[in-house]
């Protein structure tokens, strides 16, 4: 079978099956000692294009996307380690803007390696601490789905051919992992990220759309699109933050605009 019939859940599924990996139902991996894992690439010509976004926002976008599943397991972070494939005609200048870019995020670079090929792939990894992480399994029946702010920001950014910087929701992820029951970031859309709560936990997840706080300029279409990077809790009281739906036996993702069945996709890798 082809991973474009098998897709990233069934790839990861299949190794899960035979063994080949453990431990992978989280945003990052948990290791002993309350120390959190966590490592996301970003390719060129498939997460971004060089036209569309400069080197510095770049550099921030994938220190960013890491961080936020360190936010999704509570962790306070403590250090990335980057991985640079470049064609070796990039200019030196323009790597150094990278680099300063992530340096923005605010967490410090200890490590990583570096290599020529032909487009660029930017591999970090980011290492944090966490007392909770909360993770995807434990959603009950009667918490209700809450997100730390906007979504659909990315979605409207890519119709305009440009890209908005993701949120870091640090603190946000530190206070919803003291109560949360499931914790994830919004990486793929809100149903696909939903559904791995539902998955994981044994649950359903109802997705009401008009309760969706939209980034400006967003429609309900955008928030198919994923990479909002905000956080989606299941939790049994608010907390203050906004609620978009609720958990209920069963299993799945319904998502409802106004009481009514609503299809909405998400990102699917290899699709």
């Amino acid at each position: 079978m082809r991973l474009s019939e098998l897709g990233e859940v069934g790839l990861l599924d299949e190794l899960e099956r035979r063994g080949l990996i453990v431990g992978v139902e989280h945003d990052a991996a948990e290791l002993a000692g309350g120390v959190v894992v966590t490592q996301d690439a970003l390719v060129e010509n498939v997460h971004f294009r060089l036209d569309w976004i400069g080197w510095r926002e770049l550099g921030f976008r994938a220190a960013a996307v890491n961080l936020s599943d360190l936010a999704a397991s509570g962790a306070e972070p403590e250090a990335l380690v980057v991985t640079l494939a470049a064609p070796r005609w990039t200019r030196s200048a323009d790597i150094v803007e990278l680099y300063e870019g992530m340096r923005e995020a605010g967490v410090p670079i200890v490590g990583g390696d570096t290599s020529a090929a032909d487009s660029v792939v930017l591999s970090v990894t980011a290492v944090g601490r966490s007392p909770r992480v909360p993770g995807r399994a434990g959603a009950r029946p009667g918490d209700v789905l809450v997100v730390t702010g906007p979504l659909g920001a990315a979605g409207a950014a890519f119709r305009a051919q440009s890209y908005v910087r993701p949120p870091l929701r640090l603190d946000e992820g530190r206070t919803l992992a003291a109560f949360a029951h499931a914790l994830l970031d919004v990486s793929d859309g809100i149903a696909v990220d939903a559904g791995h709560i539902a998955r994981r936990s044994g649950v359903r997840c109802v997705i009401e759309l008009e309760r969706v706080p939209l980034a400006e300029g967003a429609t309900l279409a955008d928030l198919g699109f994923g990479e909002d990077y905000e956080l989606l809790a299941s939790v049994s009281d608010s907390g203050g933050f906004p609620v978009v739906g609720r958990v209920e036996d069963g299993e799945g993702v319904e998502v409802l605009l106004r009481g009514e069945p609503y299809e909405l996709r998400g990102w699917e890798h290899f699709a």
